[in-house]
């Protein structure tokens, strides 16, 4: 350079400087004019190491950069081969302590790459990540200078980046007539701009945290992404992760911009998978017509030629069929209504299983309410786009969605909602569509109960509840129902899932990871809100119709923690629980059975408040589901066992009141009425020796069965039960039950005494039992409206036949009952064996909270004179109402006289059953 240029560009005037600047640029012009590119080379490597790398000269830096713009601008297109040594000094001025430096860096920058245009992308990374850090800068004139170089970078990027290819790596001047190896060489050459290098430095710096540089990061990737030959979006899974962290920014600009963002890649995203789906449509489509010409031309040939056709010529044949389908193709192509035509996005590939790893991810490890929306909304939309990808995600779904569908946001909880109702669709038609490919005959007979089979069993049960969760199942199941039988309905002409769109490949479809998928679902039963668990177990319900043999199975740990739900709080969750376990136990083995029926029963043991305030819900429920008459035989065989008599007695009463009371027994109560069937006398004999461990329970079911007569003779037996008040109130309670609908047989019956004698003889018992109360009344009150009639047969009777006919009548009745198979005597027998083994019980637990008290006391405590003085007393009431002597003296007096004994012994009872329900 000329000493009045150099001169002028280390001048700390800025106008001598530009001065300088503008004869530089006539100077390398006329160099340029007469070709002498030596002096144009010593030219900028003296601006650069003696003026731009002059680090402790910021007027000399100065001058520097914008002698290198002005030696650019000079240079104009030949500034290209200048480049690897202009650029680097300015990048490094970007650094520089002096904002001055830096702002005129960027006015140098932007001069040089307005006139290299597409050639400064082979410096793009560089540029890049300068403008990144000058994007947080502290002075505002640095930022604005950074602003406008950014602006004119982005221009060159957009306009160039896909196909411009540098000057430097252009190919050689063609030499000879070699065009075909040119056009080779030219496909190969790579542009200037690489993604491929670009997308490790937009990896680091999308870690970032100040939002003027993530709002910069955002505006460059919004606009590499709408460059289409780019095809950014493939790799989107690796700066995916940053730019959701982006919504979790203080600034809403930034949030609002990155948003933006996303919705355009979920689109196009979106707009890909339907553009494929479209493509192997018709292909499929034009497959089959080919398929369909070819089969026809192959008919054709057939028909025409007497002889048979050597393999070789259906080969010729296929072959030149193929041939025509290819040339018809072709044609397509050339009209411009065939497959063949490109459409922009049919080759772009998108690694859907990468991006659903993040998405679910930061669903679980983030609590930031715009990236849950976000994230859900994507999943949501993931189940339309790749289906088939989404198998392998599902367990990890489900431990992520359902905890979020009792968020606190509304909005957050409506977007989980939408993604469960999308999870159970996809697992549906899923298992449906894998059944359908191979026999659909077949395949309709294997098939699991449909969802709209679940939806009714499921609605009910909810048509009892009233809360939002059972609402929220509903709207579930309601809407799986429709869309299954859209999908039914719309079989022939719906959309096929790509998975189907593959053809009739023999590889099997993705499976589901059941295990996994429990074990999630189980682990939600701990989740404090009840919307989670109800889910949860709708969840299990559906599985379990899906693969019985596959999961919760008669092993499985699973099994305890659906016991454990029972206590739940909900009763929505404990519903739909109750449903689960009848449904495994109805695909399972009587020992499953036998074994869920114990574990209830240990479980109302250890938890007496479960059996207070659920007990009847779960009777009842279980009875709808399952066969009540298979659980009322299981539990009593199981509570005739059960050593301890108070849980015993509590249990038995529990199941009696639901015997009598629940509307889901009625068919039960029918067929305990009809004791002519061995089924029926099956059924009451069983239950009898289970409920002898409450006496007033087995008085009801004497009644509920006809059975007037052994009801009267355990009065008999009441007769020497010491009445505790727990007793007097399981009476109480039974006379207002005999004032309910489910007696009204019971009522009528009153009316014809002759007919019915024990039923007179029973309820007068009764009333002599109970003292003056409420319930005495209203039984006087009923027995009095008939008493006229039943005086009116029985008074005559007695008179005529006097007590032998009767003592003769008593055992024949007996008699022919026993026949028919109830051994009434017996059960009577273990009626007072079952209360002396609990008076006994409560007797020895009595003595241990005693203190000091032998063994000889206790045994004076046992012995039996201390009852009889009641028997005088009792006995005779008993008789004068009855009018004919005992039953069991009528056997045989040995008989008579043993009973008695057993009867004096049974005197201490005061309640083993009622008594110890009150402690």
């Amino acid at each position: 350079m000329d000493v009045n240029i150099t001169k002028a560009l280390n001048d700390k005037l800025y106008d001598r400087r530009k001065s300088g600047a503008l004869e530089l640029e006539g100077l390398i012009r006329d160099a340029l004019a007469a070709q002498d590119h030596d002096r144009i080379q010593k030219i900028v490597h003296q601006l650069c190491h003696e003026y731009a790398y002059a680090v402790h000269q910021p007027h000399a830096r100065n001058g520097g950069l914008i002698g290198l713009a002005a030696a650019s601008i000079a240079l104009g297109p030949e500034v290209a081969r200048y480049l690897e040594e202009i650029v680097p000094p300015v990048l490094a001025c970007f650094s520089d302590q002096d904002a001055r430096v830096r702002y005129y860096a960027c006015e140098s920058m932007y001069n040089i790459a307005k006139v290299a245009k597409g050639e400064i992308l082979v410096y793009f990374n560089q540029v890049f990540d300068a403008l990144c850090k000058l994007a947080a800068d502290s002075e505002l004139s640095v930022k604005n200078g950074a602003e406008l170089l950014d602006r004119l970078v982005k221009d060159i990027v957009a306009e160039s980046a896909a196909s411009y290819v540098s000057v430097l790596h252009a190919p050689p001047e063609p030499t000879g007539d070699d065009g075909d190896g040119e056009h080779a060489a030219s496909e190969e050459l790579p542009t200037a701009f690489s993604l491929e290098d670009f997308l490790p430095l937009l990896e680091e710096r999308v870690s970032v945290l100040n939002p003027f540089t993530r709002t910069f990061l955002v505006a460059w990737i919004t606009l590499l992404d709408s460059i289409p030959d780019l095809e950014l979006v493939t790799y989107l899974p690796r700066f995916l992760g940053g730019l959701f962290k982006f919504l979790s920014d203080q600034n809403q600009d930034v949030q609002t911009a990155t948003q933006v963002a996303l919705d355009k890649f979920l689109s196009e995203i979106k707009k890909i998978a339907r553009i494929k789906r479209g493509i192997a449509e018709s292909r499929k489509s034009q497959g089959e017509e080919k398929h369909s010409t070819s089969s026809t031309r192959s008919g054709q040939g057939v028909a025409s030629d007497t002889d048979s056709i050597a393999p070789s010529e259906v080969i010729d044949e296929k072959d030149d069929a193929s041939l025509d389908g290819q040339s018809t193709t072709a044609n397509d192509e050339k009209s411009g209504s065939g497959e063949g035509d490109w459409i922009p996005g049919q080759d772009v590939q998108v690694d859907h299983a990468k991006i659903m790893d993040i998405l679910v991810t930061f669903l679980s490890d983030s609590s930031e309410r715009e990236i849950q929306l976000t994230a859900l909304r994507w999943i949501d939309s993931f189940f339309e786009i790749c289906p088939e990808d989404m198998m392998p995600f599902v367990p990890r779904l489900l431990s992520h969605v359902l905890p979020t569908m009792s968020h606190d946001v509304d909005a957050v909880r409506q977007a989980a909602n939408r993604v469960n109702t999308s999870l159970m669709d996809y697992i549906m038609s899923l298992s449906e569509e894998s059944r359908h490919p191979d026999n659909n005959a077949l395949a309709q007979l294997n098939l699991p109960n449909s969802l709209s089979a679940i939806g009714k069993d499921l609605t009910a049960v909810e048509r009892r509840e009233s809360n939002l969760s059972s609402r929220l199942l509903k709207t579930v199941i309601c809407d799986q129902a429709i869309d299954g039988r859209a999908s039914l309905d719309s079989k022939g002409t719906r959309t096929p899932t790509p998975a189907e769109e593959r053809g009739p490949s023999p590889r099997p479809g993705p499976e589901l990871d059941y295990q996994a998928a429990v074990n999630a679902l189980t682990l939600q039963f701990l989740n404090e809100h009840e919307a989670t668990r109800v889910a949860a177990i709708a969840w299990l319900i559906m599985l379990h119709r899906m693969a019985p043999g596959k999961i919760l199975s008669v092993e499985d740990g699973t099994f305890p923690a659906l016991l454990k739900t029972l206590s739940d709080p909900s009763e929505a969750v404990v519903t739909r629980d109750l449903l689960l376990l009848s449904q495994i136990s109805k695909n399972s083995d009587d020992s499953y059975f036998t074994s869920f029926m114990v574990n209830l029963l240990k479980l109302f043991c250890t938890d007496r408040r479960l059996l207070e305030t659920r007990g009847n819900l779960i009777i009842r429920q279980l009875c709808v589901t399952l066969s009540a008459e298979r659980i009322y035989r299981t539990m009593a065989d199981c509570l005739e066992k059960d050593e301890d008599v108070e849980f015993t007695s509590i249990m038995v009463q529990n199941l009696n009141n639901n015997l009598i009371t629940a509307p889901e027994l009625a068919d039960l109560r029918r067929r305990l009425r009809n004791l002519d069937s061995r089924d029926g006398q099956s059924f009451f004999v069983t239950l009898f020796k289970s409920w002898c461990h409450n006496a007033v329970a087995t008085f009801s079911l004497c009644l509920l069965a006809q059975a007037y007569e052994q009801a009267y003779h355990l009065l008999q037996i009441f007769a020497d039960l010491e009445m505790t008040v727990n007793m007097l109130i399981q009476i109480d309670k039974l006379v207002q039950l005999l004032e309910s609908p489910v007696f009204t047989y019971l009522r009528i019956q009153l009316l014809e005494p002759d007919k019915y004698p024990h039923l007179y003889k029973c309820l007068y018992g009764l009333l002599m039992l109970l003292p003056q109360s409420s319930a005495f009344a209203a039984l006087k009150n009923r027995l009095n409206s008939v008493s006229a009639i039943g005086y009116l047969h029985i008074a005559p009777r007695t008179s005529q036949q006097g007590p032998p006919v009767s003592s003769f009548e008593r055992p024949n009745r007996l008699k022919a009952r026993e026949d028919g198979g109830v051994k009434w005597v017996e059960l009577l027998d273990k009626f007072k064996t079952t209360q002396e083994r609990a008076r006994r019980s409560q007797r020895m637990a009595g003595l241990g909270d005693e203190v000091g008290a032998s063994p000889t006391q206790e045994k004076e405590k046992m012995l039996p004179p201390d009852v009889p003085p009641k028997n005088p007393s009792l006995r005779p009431n008993s008789a004068a109402n009855t009018n004919r002597p005992p039953p069991l003296p009528a056997q045989g007096q040995g008989q008579g006289h043993k009973s008695k004994s057993s009867l004096s012994n049974l005197g201490r009872f005061a309640g083993g059953v009622g008594g110890r329900k009150k402690k």
